[in-house]
């Protein structure tokens, strides 16, 4: 059942909302003293209004009409038994506590004409209230869907990528194995040389320590070499300096030694026991 109430309209209320809204240009004299030709078309603006006419005349066949003595009346007729069925139809859809007849439109009453449309009008008001809170929830409905295709979209075009990447990393598979086959190649290699340069630190360590062993011997014999030619030149201070003088000195000493042994042959009681 509909919320909303049937209060009936002002009838200066109802022209100016009819109006104003757009839906139908009237004046308080359509309903002062409503017509049939008037009446159904405030009707069939309402009902355009709520997008609920309809007007279905492809059954008939315009061949057939033009054998008719009338044909213009016919589809009147047509057009507002059509008319007739959605009004009754929308009337009874809001939930409205009369019954609209085909008088309505064929011998509009003021004051039913007033109800019915202050009825529908009141569910047009309704309806634009509901729509304007909707709104912001359809625009954000709106919003997130177009989010959602551009989500889409990005991942389509994601997937398009990877495919293609995955295509290309397939082509590009025995270059990769040729790569890594050259990669295996050198790491071998490198681990050769590592191999190498280890030996070659352990002979270089090896030497190292030979070379200090030497420079030990060496700075040890250094150190001997030092004192020897300190002792030679001790040695040398010692040794007379001009063998001439030696030479004399010794001469002279075996001078008194004769000159000695001489006296002791001519005063030998002048030697000691």
């Amino acid at each position: 059942m509909s919320t909303f109430e049937y209060p009936c309209l002002p009838r200066k209320e109802m022209v100016d909302i009819l109006v104003e809204t757009g839906i139908v240009n009237v004046t308080e004299a359509n309903f002062i003293n409503p017509q049939p030709e008037p009446v159904a078309h405030i009707y069939a603006s309402l009902l355009n209004h709520l997008d609920s006419l309809q007007e279905d005349l492809g059954q008939i066949r315009f061949a057939a009409l033009e054998n008719l003595d009338n044909p213009d009346a016919i589809i009147n007729s047509i057009w507002t038994m059509n008319l007739y069925s959605k009004v009754k139809q929308m009337v009874a859809a809001v939930g409205c506590p009369r019954n609209f007849t085909l008088k309505d439109l064929i011998k509009p009453d003021s004051t039913r004409t007033e109800f019915f449309v202050s009825a529908l009008l009141n569910f047009i008001l309704h309806r634009d209230l509901k729509m304007n809170l909707l709104k912001p929830i359809v625009e954000q409905l709106s919003f997130l869907d177009e989010k959602k295709r551009e989500i889409e979209e990005k991942i389509s075009q994601l997937n398009a990528e990877i495919a293609e990447h995955n295509e290309a990393r397939e082509r590009e598979q025995p270059l990769v194995q040729e790569v890594e086959a050259k990669v295996k190649d050198l790491r071998q290699t490198i681990q050769g040389l590592n191999n190498q340069q280890m030996s070659l630190m352990a002979t270089f360590r090896t030497k190292r320590e030979k070379a200090k062993e030497t420079d030990d011997k060496i700075s040890e014999a250094e150190y001997k070499l030092v004192q020897s030619v300190q002792e030679n030149e001790n040695l040398r201070s010692k040794i007379v300096q001009s063998p001439d003088k030696l030479q004399r000195a010794l001469d002279e000493k075996a001078s008194v030694r004769d000159q000695a042994k001489n006296s002791e042959r001519q005063y030998p009681f002048l030697s000691f026991p």
